[in-house]
């Protein structure tokens, strides 16, 4: 019996060696490679819960599929407002301009204000440089000979346009309007009462020219709506 027990320790013994060797045999090392790569691939394909949301995403493959996504999605909002700029550019293409600033205050700075000249006493004034009415906020104008060999003009406004000149001539009675036309200042004209039907009255300073690209942009009054 005692002779029998020994053989059984041995193999005992050579079983643990035989496990020790193969710890770090070349079989071994395959193996354990192998796990990594079925341990790493089961990572890449197994859910994630991103910001508490539990959601299936594969870290790799959906962020390149996210970050295309997005970069198609920006495209099309780009070139979808760069063609709807174009189009809207070129159905309101614009012949000639029309701004009315008000007066501004001299300490109001170069950020909010302007220097010119008033037409009527040559002196140096200073205006608000955002127009309170353009040119898309006349409907139509009506124009005439003035005396010095220029031309006056009756603008008509639209309803926003005339909403902005009754507030203005109610908030500012007894400042200036200034009126530029293509660029130029043609007149100033004082706040002395309110003005509710959306007219404002240029009596002279428009050139032949001017009149000309108006009608290009604006109807004369009394004529039905282009």
């Amino acid at each position: 019996m005692k002779n029998a027990a020994q053989p059984t320790s041995f193999s005992r013994r050579r079983g643990r060696g035989r496990k020790v060797l193969a710890d770090h045999g070349p079989s071994h090392k395959a193996y354990q490679n192998d796990q990594n790569k079925a341990a790493l691939h089961e990572a890449l394909n197994s859910p994630k819960t991103f910001l508490g949301c539990k959601i299936a995403v594969k870290p790799f493959m959906n962020s390149r599929m996210f970050s295309q996504s997005i970069g198609m999605r920006t495209l099309c909002v780009f070139v979808f407002c760069l063609a709807f700029a174009l189009i809207d550019t070129a159905a309101k293409q614009r012949h000639c301009t029309f701004r009315v600033h008000a007066q501004a205050n001299a300490q109001d700075g170069d950020v909010f204000s302007m220097p010119a000249r008033a037409t009527s006493s040559g002196k140096d004034v200073a205006i608000q440089k955002l127009p309170w009415i353009t040119e898309h906020d006349v409907m139509a104008f009506s124009p005439y000979p003035a005396q010095n060999g220029t031309f006056g003009a009756l603008f008509q406004l639209d309803d926003h346009g005339r909403v902005v000149l009754d507030t203005l001539s109610v908030e500012r009675r007894g400042g200036f309007l200034f009126v530029f036309i293509n660029g130029r200042m043609i007149t100033e004209l004082q706040i002395d009462k309110r003005v509710s039907d959306g007219k404002i009255y240029v009596s002279s300073g428009l050139t032949a020219a001017d009149v000309e690209l108006m009608k290009k942009q604006w109807r004369l009054l009394g004529e039905r709506k282009r």
